[in-house]
């Protein structure tokens, strides 16, 4: 997970928590927040519950190693909501967006600009893990319906600019003709650095992200190529306090209207929360207007409101 999304989502709960405190709903937020693999999260969860805490909200790394530590939470009588990635553990429930639709937004709008022909190559996050999973399988369910668009490089950009800069230079280097680039949210500026450094004779067309730095980097190769286009759909930080909110509906005894879980898990657990927006050339300077003085690791955002978050639950 990119730590500007990370901080951006943490600062998100920190604000909400502080509202939420004036009106009496919260005592305290406690966060266990670090890079860690799945048994160092094992061991934050087990941190929170020795700590007492009533409810929690998890950013999971991991789709199935946490299950049975958070089955065994559940059942104790704390409730867990995920957020940002779907897991199937009994007893949680998921407040997300659709990973596996937000990918496939994108990579419809590449195939469609492509004409649907030509060579790409995928930037992915973290093989395994729960959104980057989703996310691959929505593309790959698009590019199923297009056997004249060509994967001919796939690598991890590990959600990470720098990385992802790295694996698009790579990529000029040794593949003389990429048609187009799809690639996820924390990586997509570096891989556009990584073309407008190279400044091929052709430019590949460019999958980006909601993010301040993409939009203004966007806005400056505008100035020298005004046919440049792109596409950036918001993946929201957010999501984290729409967990909060379920969380705190769950807390004050409410039940989760059945007919509202979805999902692929065997029992449906999941509440899908929307998807922000998108940002094309379109929208485009309306959307560079909000952001172009913003710090660029600010990234698109959207939550639910408390009658919104109510309105899950019977």
């Amino acid at each position: 997970m990119s730590s500007e999304w990370r901080t951006q989502m943490i600062q998100n709960m920190q604000d909400l928590n502080a509202e939420l405190m004036m009106t009496g709903l919260t005592n305290d937020l406690v966060i266990e927040s670090a890079d860690t693999d799945a048994q160092g999260q094992i061991q934050q969860i087990q941190n929170l519950v020795n700590k007492g805490v009533n409810g929690i909200v998890l950013n999971p790394g991991d789709v199935t190693a946490l299950n049975t530590t958070l089955e065994e939470v559940v059942a104790g009588g704390v409730p867990v909501v995920s957020i940002d990635q779907a897991i199937c553990a009994e007893g949680v429930i998921n407040v997300v967006i659709d990973q596996k639709e937000w990918a496939k937004i994108s990579m419809q709008w590449l195939a469609d600009e492509l004409g649907g022909k030509g060579d790409v190559v995928l930037i992915e996050g973290f093989p395994g893990h729960p959104a980057n999973e989703a996310r691959m399988a929505g593309v790959q369910e698009v590019l199923d319906q297009y056997p004249d668009i060509k994967v001919v490089g796939r690598d991890t950009g590990k959600w990470d600019q720098a990385t992802g800069q790295q694996v698009m230079s790579n990529f000029l280097a040794s593949l003389p003709n990429i048609d187009g680039v799809w690639t996820q949210d924390g990586m997509a500026t570096g891989a556009l650095l990584a073309v407008q450094t190279a400044n091929p004779e052709k430019w590949p067309i460019m999958v980006g992200e909601q993010r301040a730095s993409y939009l203004q980097l966007w806005n400056e190769i505008l100035q020298t190529r005004p046919d440049f286009t792109s596409i950036g759909v918001v993946n929201p930080p957010g999501v984290a306090t729409s967990g909060m909110r379920v969380l705190l509906e769950l807390l004050q005894g409410r039940t989760i209207d059945p007919a509202q879980l979805a999902g692929d898990c065997p029992t449906p657990n999941t509440l899908f929360v929307p998807i922000p927006g998108v940002v094309t050339s379109d929208n485009f300077a309306e959307a560079y207007e909000m952001v172009k003085d913003l710090p660029a690791s600010y990234t698109g955002d959207g939550m639910i409101n408390a009658e919104e978050a109510a309105a899950f639950f019977q």
